[in-house]
């Protein structure tokens, strides 16, 4: 059986950020919220397990799913991590073959949920906290999908190896000969988040910086959570480009890493969760959707894992920039989605990898 599953021409307009849904048809009205009740539980638990698919750095994902475990005994939490273009192949491939093993999916590629969305993949499902606490751009008008992650796509620097004043400090001092063979970054092929970011970025910087940057001997990696673990290691310098969070993570556990955010501005990346309508197990992953939204676990993804979020009683752990005071590239999903081949294969041309 062929696969109907693809991402060209999926959305036809704009978006102010990943989740604006204006250019989709609105199936229906959302759901009423629901809360976990006694009984949601009880039918998890008979269940007992959760399978969850996603594109979040490995080591937080465990973390979520190991305080799930915890709030919820006898529950099991199953990961299955990789990138999310990687995660978008498979769920389209399974669903093909009509293999349905996923319960609830997470991708930093936000136009993966109007993909799936249009394909009838995903259940309504709506939890209490994102109806009451998630502004409308981060939830879906259908019900079908929110916000779970939002985060920037950074630069940064190995603090043994280069000092604050002589750190690169835009997109453009990375150009400078003295960083060739001394840059890491990640490959938007493999990587949601990198996909978002190249798109972003050649759009407001230009394509001749990527053809110029190619120059420098760059270190290319697969998922945006490479290029900060290679700079922790001391492998390269400085970062192109890869996930704040989890520059935020190794810093904050003592590793030799600083954030940078470059002068042009930095790409905003939003990463949805839902519930798949196949779900072998659609008691626990509704109630695993409910945790992975609910301002414990948001705060959680904050605190410990260095995300953003949409949540609004979630609060900045104290010491971090907050976004307000940090320029940022304007989000589009529906000139991601139109234009990711495009951008794929331009990339290619400069990185022969």
């Amino acid at each position: 059986m062929r696969s109907k599953f693809t991402r060209r021409g999926v959305l036809k307009g704009g978006s102010a950020l990943a989740l604006s849904l204006a250019s989709t048809r609105v199936l229906s009205a959302a759901p009423p919220a629901e809360a976990v009740t006694p009984e949601l539980i009880a039918a998890a638990k008979k269940e007992g397990k959760v399978v969850h698919y996603t594109s979040v750095d490995l080591p937080l994902a465990e973390k979520v799913g190991k305080a799930f475990e915890a709030k919820y005994p006898g529950i099991s939490v199953r990961i299955e991590r990789t990138g999310a273009e990687r995660v978008f192949t498979r769920i389209g491939q399974e669903a093909a073959s009509r293999i349905y093993a996923c319960d609830v999916v997470q991708s930093s590629d936000a136009a993966h949920f109007v993909v799936w969305k249009r394909d009838g993949m995903l259940a309504p499902y709506v939890p209490e906290d994102v109806a009451r606490h998630f502004p409308a751009e981060h939830k879906d008008p259908d019900g079908l999908f929110a916000s779970y992650r939002v985060y920037l796509c950074v630069m940064a620097r190995n603090t043994d190896l280069v000092k604050a004043e002589d750190a690169p400090k835009s997109y453009a001092d990375l150009l400078d000969p003295k960083w060739a063979g001394k840059i890491v970054k990640a490959h938007p092929g493999y990587s949601g988040t990198i996909l978002t970011a190249t798109y972003q970025t050649a759009r407001d910087v230009g394509w001749d910086y990527y053809e110029k940057l190619a120059k420098q001997r760059v270190m290319q990696v697969q998922s945006a959570s490479d290029p900060p673990k290679k700079l922790a290691l001391g492998e390269r310098a400085i970062m192109a480009d890869g996930i704040e969070y989890g520059i935020f993570q190794l810093k904050e556990d003592g590793k030799p890493v600083d954030v940078i955010y470059p002068s042009e501005g930095s790409p905003l990346i939003v990463g949805p969760n839902g519930v798949l309508k196949n779900a072998p197990n659609p008691n626990a992953a509704r109630l695993f959707q409910s945790f992975m939204l609910s301002a414990e676990c948001q705060q959680f993804n904050v605190d410990l894992g260095g995300l953003r979020t949409a949540h609004a009683l979630v609060k900045d752990k104290p010491g971090r920039k907050p976004m307000k005071e940090i320029k940022i590239f304007k989000d589009d999903a529906a000139a991601v989605e139109r234009e990711s081949e495009k951008v794929k294969q331009q990339y290619v041309r400069y990185f022969k990898v």
